[in-house]
């Protein structure tokens, strides 16, 4: 089957007002900014983003977070968007913060069909026991918390041990960027970038990756696919000055 759509502009068109995304990226590598750009200029908006993070001020999601686009975010670091703490302080955004392992096994959960697992990660804390503030209101007060999650004591190797319960993660549509991808939507990741987008690719019903790379079937080594396209629904091919396109988040000097 050939997923290949002709723009990004396309591959996002349907995308409506409301719905929610799980988008791949680590900071700044390897985001699908081409689809991202592609949606801030569609208009879309309030948005649920599924994310390891909202990118930065002026480039990512930080884009669609300054337009005043997303009404809520799940993610696991947000310290490097300053229009992100301020939406969040001023009440404008409800902000999900989950621990970053327990955020991509919940994707991944996701894409697998198992709709909870047990997870020692936050036993003990308000990741278990509840209150974090999710949404604030205009004058400051805690509006609303995460709420109590199950937990439950399981035998393991070094005796008895409790856990909590997490439930999966399923997006409406995925974002995604890849190094190389065929027709058939099989795609490779290049080395760091590979990070989220797999997850965010296999939680998304509609899943749509952008591609620096684009490869007739057959043409990739069965053995290099980090994800079949059975988890892909559209390929988007970028053009060579989309592809190089690719900022760096803190830059370093000596």
């Amino acid at each position: 089957m050939d997923k290949v759509i002709g723009s990004a502009a396309e591959a996002v068109a349907d995308i409506p007002d409301g719905t929610t995304l799980s988008v791949g990226g680590f900071g700044l590598c390897g985001i699908p900014s081409v689809l991202i750009q592609a949606l801030l200029e569609a208009g879309t908006k309030d948005l649920e983003v599924v994310s390891n993070n909202a990118g930065v001020d002026d480039w990512g999601l930080g884009l669609l977070l300054g337009a005043g686009r997303l009404r809520r975010v799940v993610a696991s670091y947000v310290g490097e968007n300053k229009q992100f703490a301020r939406q969040y302080l001023a009440g404008e955004l409800e902000v999900e913060l989950t621990p970053q392992g327990t955020l991509a096994e919940r994707l991944r959960a996701g894409g697998s069909g198992i709709p909870a697992f047990f997870t020692a990660t936050g036993v003990g804390t308000q990741v278990a026991q509840g209150g974090l503030p999710w949404k604030y209101d205009s004058a400051g007060t805690v509006e609303k918390t995460s709420p109590a999650k199950q937990t439950q004591v399981f035998e393991t190797a070094e005796g008895p041990k409790e856990f909590v319960l997490e439930r999966a993660i399923v997006a409406d549509y995925g974002l995604v960027r890849a190094w190389k991808g065929d027709r058939h939507g099989n795609l490779v990741f290049k080395d760091s970038a590979r990070n989220f987008n797999p997850l965010a690719a296999m939680a998304g019903q509609v899943t749509i990756a952008e591609v620096e790379q684009l490869l007739k079937p057959g043409e990739l080594d069965p053995n290099h696919v980090h994800l079949p396209g059975v988890f892909v629904h559209r390929v988007v091919p970028l053009t060579p000055e989309q592809a190089a396109e690719k900022r760096i988040e803190k830059r370093t000097t000596r």
